[in-house]
């Protein structure tokens, strides 16, 4: 088979016409040519860092609608399944995504459950990452969180990065605002990467001391203004990536989106495509082509090289897996896998004193770092109610407060709730919050609205984070959901992904678990 066009070496930084053949998913020659084509030849786009499983589907629908966009593989970071079936949730990805030609690069999980201050279902020692990384799939020890843990010289974090080392893996790091002396010795502990920076200046920081910057754009956290133009004299230390990508958000677009964004913001094509295709290859060490004889067949169609790129076709292993806006790549059916033990909630299960002082989480659209106040719940509109119920044992709910989430009425709640994913609730009265809550248990994992009268829901009955529905009916779905939830009020871009990092108590300052609201900075509860 062959494909014609002008071909871009991101790697030597040039582009010639020519014609590319290849056979059984390897190229197997490349001729020169003299014509000018109007069409563009690249490597395809890697997301250099998410979690599959923010996108509510499972990896084979995950690829299916990430292909489209001219995605051709993921460096993935399992740890949100894992934290509810152990390595069995790592094994079942790893196994779904080789039902389909796109390129999943999962990791081992280093911190599951991440702190010892949440309820997880499962549980990743040193023992199992060790075992993991027999298996040649496994690309990498996934971002570790436990700064206090690498700072503080950890017996058992030394043991994880150690593993991954002595089998020839890379360690990514998870290191928000972290700097200075603190941060040279994180780095020391053979941490590569880090995706929550937040600023140039920090980006610039982590760069001169060696560490890639993973340059963030997902449904909730969007770092890309501040750090893109790191690219300009840093493409070769700059990756892009999700973190986390809700369906709706995946269906309009993906890492082609950061890559047109950062073309129109004035950064030169061949950094942006530097960054986006080539750094995470030669970082992680994938087995992704880049044009070359006896490279993978992998390679993308587009229009232009500017911030008015299309994608028009995705070759991954050989195969056209998406041409004109379409997927070409099959659904494929799946066993659900899951765990969780709840009974249903009433709502004097969720009472608490609204009329005295209390420690409340203040939210800020677009960012996972959250503020504090002290405050009377009563005395405030604008403070509600949050909960964390534990989805692994039959336990009594916790129950703080929140601000700025804006919500009016009702309720939402959803088992997608980082790292441990019990279930999170916020609502405006007890009773809407047990109603969303039973929902969720009803269906062993989802989102839920309660609106009054009015319900309604995403059944998500894998490991109560994923549906193994087709993609596109899903992000409908939750569109509506997401819709609904801004008609009762709220002025988030993303409440829904908004609320799942609530429950996420290795980023700063105020968070809650199923045992209580969360002091991140001096890790203790209130």
């Amino acid at each position: 088979m062959q494909i014609s066009g002008n071909i871009v070496d991101v790697k030597n930084k040039e582009t010639y016409s020519g014609t590319i053949t290849f056979d059984n998913g390897i190229i197997t020659e490349i001729t020169k040519e003299r014509r000018r084509y109007k069409n563009y030849i690249l490597p395809p786009f890697i997301d250099s860092h998410v979690h599959v499983e923010s996108s509510m589907l499972v990896p084979t629908e995950f690829a299916r609608l990430a292909s489209v966009h001219g995605t051709g593989a993921s460096v993935s970071d399992p740890h949100e399944i894992c934290n509810v079936l152990g390595a069995d949730g790592v094994r079942f990805m790893v196994e779904n995504g080789e039902e389909t030609p796109f390129r999943f690069y999962f990791g081992a999980p280093s911190c599951v459950p991440a702190t010892p201050f949440e309820t997880a279902g499962g549980e990743i020692t040193v023992g199992d990452i060790r075992e993991l990384f027999k298996d040649d799939r496994i690309k990498y020890l996934s971002e570790m969180m436990n700064v206090p843990g690498v700072l503080g010289d950890s017996e058992t974090i030394k043991e994880k990065i150690k593993a991954a080392l002595d089998a020839g893996r890379v360690v990514d790091g998870h290191a928000p605002m972290l700097s200075g002396a603190d941060l040279v010795r994180y780095i020391a502990a053979g941490i590569t990467t880090d995706h929550e920076a937040v600023s140039y200046a920090e980006g610039e920081e982590k760069i001169s001391h060696g560490m890639k910057i993973q340059v963030r754009e997902g449904s909730a956290a969007k770092n890309f203004a501040e750090l893109s133009p790191l690219m300009w004299k840093y493409s070769k230390m700059c990756m892009l990536c999700s973190d986390d990508i809700h369906p709706d958000d995946l269906v309009e677009g993906h890492i082609n989106l950061l890559v047109k964004k950062a073309i129109s913001l004035g950064v030169d094509p061949m950094n942006v495509l530097t960054s986006a295709c080539l750094t995470p290859v030669e970082h992680y060490g994938l087995d992704c082509g880049l044009l070359r004889v006896g490279d993978s067949a992998d390679m993308i169609l587009v229009d232009s090289l500017d911030e008015n790129m299309n994608v028009l076709e995705t070759y991954i292993k050989g195969t056209l897996c998406a041409k004109d806006g379409k997927p070409l790549l099959n659904s494929v059916q799946t066993e659900p896998v899951n765990r969780f033990d709840a009974s249903a909630k009433q709502a004097s299960d969720f009472a608490s004193d609204e009329k005295s002082m209390a420690d409340v989480i203040t939210v800020t659209d677009g960012r996972l770092i959250t503020g504090r106040i002290r405050a009377v719940p009563a005395d405030n509109d604008d403070i509600l109610k949050i909960t964390v119920v534990n989805r692994y044992k039959d336990k009594a709910p916790a129950v703080g407060y929140i601000k700025n989430f804006g919500l009016q009425r009702g309720a939402i709640a959803s088992s997608v709730a980082h790292d441990s994913h019990n279930i999170i609730c916020v609502g405006c009265d007890d009773k809407s919050i047990a109603e969303a809550v039973n929902i969720i248990i009803s269906n062993k994992g989802g989102l839920a609205v309660v609106d009054g009268a009015d319900r309604m829901e995403l059944p998500l009955p894998v490991a109560g984070l994923m549906t193994d529905t087709d993609g596109y009916e899903t992000a409908e779905t939750y569109r509506k959901l997401d819709s609904k939830v801004k008609d009762m009020g709220t002025k988030l871009r993303a409440p829904f992904m908004t609320l799942s990092f609530m429950a996420l108590l290795v980023i700063p300052a105020l968070k809650i678990s199923d045992k209580g609201v969360f002091d991140v900075e001096r890790f203790s509860f209130l």
